[in-house]
């Protein structure tokens, strides 16, 4: 295999036409840090709304610095995984510290928040620096292209799949390559259903060459799935919805607010039940049952919103999707 053939075709491929996203219309390395530290654990489609209002919120790093910390949850409040919005403020606040943003991939690599694939996805793009990507799209695209079955959880693996993603990368033009590459993987080398003949480097491709893309990548360790159920409750009073503020010291979303549960509020008077919604976390597969109530709890944790004022705080998911289902928008 001519490895300069993968890294022409790609190229060609990508500029002849890819998905017009607005942080690919920008070398500001603020821009394009927003976008990965979103696109982590979010689907592109999702993320393109809230990349746009936070942006409009804290439309530049020391903007961001500056801001306090519920301020930034309640923008990212939809997300999920809000670690990631914690960092993001650390961050910024490092890069304004230090009087501007690392150009060096070690000292981007510093920052909180960003590993080895962010890293090297703002080195190049943003300052063109010679440092290929490795996320999910790209471990297919390289299992299947090199025909490897070998675990991709495992860090050998990793880091042989590195070292081939090196040899490909484009050094006069790093950051359009490695783009190039993760829109393969997300567009054309899908994990079902791959759309081959549409794929620029089939040619190149030794599991299409021997029929073995439906099998590959290989990863070996899988957790198995947590199933819970719950409940949760709307209580309105006065028009306004009683929320419960989670502990400073939660392991999970911290200072978060949300619906309560009936153990959590257990002098509520239960009512109807108005729907339920499934959400997933990480391997936990929960079910939540919806229920109308009233209560009269004012004390901390809990306390009572107009729904008005939701979008100023940072909410939970789950409250999100059970107020929509009581029929309170939150926009």
């Amino acid at each position: 295999m001519k490895r300069p053939d993968i890294t022409e075709l790609l190229l060609a491929w990508y500029r002849e036409g890819h998905r017009d996203l607005p942080w690919r219309r920008t070398a500001d390395p603020y821009r394009i840090w927003v976008s990965e530290i979103m696109l982590q654990q979010t689907r592109v489609q999702a993320a393109l709304p809230y990349y746009q209002r936070f942006l409009e919120s804290f439309p530049t790093v020391e903007a961001l610095a500056a801001a306090r910390e519920p301020a930034v949850l309640a923008a990212w409040s939809g997300l999920g995984y809000y670690s990631r919005a914690r960092n993001l403020r650390r961050a910024a606040q490092a890069v304004v510290a230090a009087n501007g943003f690392p150009r060096e991939y070690a000292a981007i690599r510093a920052l909180p928040g960003i590993g080895d694939y962010t890293a090297a996805a703002i080195a190049s793009i943003a300052f063109g620096l010679p440092h290929a990507v490795l996320d999910g799209n790209v471990l297919r695209v390289v299992a299947r292209v090199e025909n490897d079955p070998a675990d991709i959880g495992a860090t050998g693996t990793r880091q042989r799949f590195r070292a081939v993603a090196e040899e490909w990368l484009d050094r006069r033009d790093p950051g359009t390559f490695n783009q190039a590459l993760m829109e393969l993987g997300a567009t054309v080398c899908l994990p079902k259903n791959p759309l081959c003949l549409l794929c620029p480097v089939s040619s190149q491709c030794q599991a299409f060459a021997e029929g073995t893309v439906d099998q590959l990548p290989v990863k070996l360790r899988r957790v198995v799935p947590v199933q819970v159920e719950s409940v949760l409750l709307v209580a309105r009073q006065h028009g306004k919805i009683l929320l419960r503020q989670r502990e400073p010291a939660a392991r999970r979303m911290a200072g978060f607010w949300e619906l309560p549960t009936p153990e959590q509020l257990p002098g509520a008077r239960v009512g109807r039940r108005l729907g339920e919604f499934r959400h997933t976390i990480t391997h936990h597969h929960y079910r939540f049952a919806v229920t109308a109530a009233s209560a009269s709890a004012s004390r901390k944790p809990f306390r009572w919103f107009a729904p008005a004022d939701l979008t100023k705080i940072p909410l939970s998911t789950t409250a999100r999707k059970a107020l929509e289902i009581a029929g309170v928008a939150v926009r």
